[in-house]
């Protein structure tokens, strides 16, 4: 009843145009006009800001995060699997945090490949509680809005082992080690491969298939599918079956799989039944110390200023994260998605994010997966309104937690 009542409330106030703590903007008036911010646990807050652009009325959720406070910790939600999706509300409630906001953009749709299923596996690196989960597919595998230039999907936003958030980029290295010798590992839970790569999939993976991995090319995501490939499990370090077509269903704990394309495919089909295999692969970060959180998106701000080359056309409701104050606060915006309100380019993003206080800011996946949630004992409350008109299931969410 508690979580009804909060729901309706927070419903009430959005619908109903006012702001506690905060005037309505006016019709011509461009400035940013915020609400009073409140506490939802030690260490984090919540409020809600309006501001008019020439198309109509923005309005946005934002959570302000104290990374100073001890009590405040940050780690990536996501379903128990890379290729796997889940409401933003139920992640965070799942895991108990006070507060969330949707994260990468990832693999929604397979049109273009008919009869490969989508994995709904995100874009970019994923690091969840120090576990490194997956890789970046190569940049012209990735789904959203185009990217600034110098920017990769390996961009992150993160939260080192010094709780300290910051912008980074996550390269893979990696090898497969057999007795014939070692061959590049190009690859880790990736719904895509650079052509002529080997990707491996550990349990992480989850129960889609591994048909997407072969499909498209590294400048081309609607390329046709590769006809030359190999699929090679092994298990306990030793290779128990060579397939011709990558295959769907779980890895079984203590197994990986490994999946080539062109090159890629040449060389593992070398491996025969019985033959040594051991993989071996990490994540390196630019920064000097070590992400314990990463999720993927693009920046959009950096030194307090936005970043050149940004979208200045597209209008979207949008999410975005920001780092300031030396990576001492964290701020988690979503635009509010109800109908008569208006979202951003991604240029003007920027711009409010500064606004908003961030250093250095990156876009995350918007539109129908814009949400931001708060939490507590009773569960998660949406604070906007998904602009699809109900949460959209998200590989991953950037939850907040607070010990207090």
């Amino acid at each position: 009843m508690h979580v009804v009542l909060t729901v309706l409330v927070a419903w009430g106030v959005l619908a109903g145009g006012g702001m506690a703590g905060g005037a309505p903007a006016a019709a011509a008036d461009s400035a940013l006009h915020r609400s009073s911010a409140r506490l939802v646990a030690p260490g984090v807050a919540y409020g809600e800001f309006r501001m008019t652009v020439p198309r109509g009325l923005v309005h946005g959720h934002l959570l302000t995060v104290d990374l100073a406070d001890p009590r405040v910790s940050v780690d990536l939600l996501y379903p128990g699997a890379v290729g796997a999706r889940s409401p933003v509300s139920l992640l965070a409630a799942e895991r108990g945090a006070v507060g969330a906001v949707n994260g990468d953009f990832f693999n929604i749709t397979e049109t273009q490949h008919p009869g490969v299923q989508a994995t709904g596996a995100p874009v970019g690196p994923a690091v969840a509680s120090g576990r490194q989960l997956k890789g970046a597919v190569p940049d012209g595998q990735r789904f959203g809005p185009a990217m600034p230039p110098g920017a990769t999907t390996e961009d992150v936003i993160g939260v080192g082992y010094d709780h300290r958030a910051r912008l980074d980029r996550l390269t893979l290295h990696g090898a497969v080690l057999t007795a014939g010798g070692t061959l590049p590992l190009r690859g880790l839970n990736q719904y895509a491969l650079p052509v002529g790569g080997i990707g491996a999939y550990t349990p992480q993976w989850g129960t889609v298939s591994r048909m997407r991995a072969t499909c498209g090319t590294d400048t081309d995501r609607a390329a046709p599918c590769s006809r030359d490939t190999t699929e090679v499990t092994v298990r306990h370090g030793r290779v128990t079956a060579v397939e011709d077509v990558p295959g769907s269903g779980g890895v079984p704990g203590g197994s990986v799989v490994l999946v080539g394309r062109e090159e890629g495919a040449r060389r593992l089909r070398a491996l025969g039944v019985g033959d040594p295999v051991r993989v071996a692969s990490r994540l390196v970060g630019r920064g000097p110390v070590p992400l314990r959180f990463a999720v993927g998106g693009f920046p959009i701000v950096r030194d307090d200023a936005p970043v050149a080359g940004l979208d200045t056309v597209a209008v979207a409701v949008r999410t975005s994260a920001g780092t300031g104050d030396g990576g001492r606060l964290l701020y988690l915006m979503a635009l509010d998605g109800a109908p008569g309100q208006t979202g951003l380019t991604v240029r003007e993003l920027a711009d409010l994010m500064v606004e908003l206080g961030a250093r250095d800011a990156m876009d995350l996946d918007g539109g129908g997966s814009s949400t931001l949630v708060t939490g507590d004992r009773y569960g998660a409350t949406v604070r906007n309104h998904p602009s699809g008109g109900a949460e959209r299931p998200v590989p991953n969410a950037i939850g907040v937690f607070s010990a207090g």
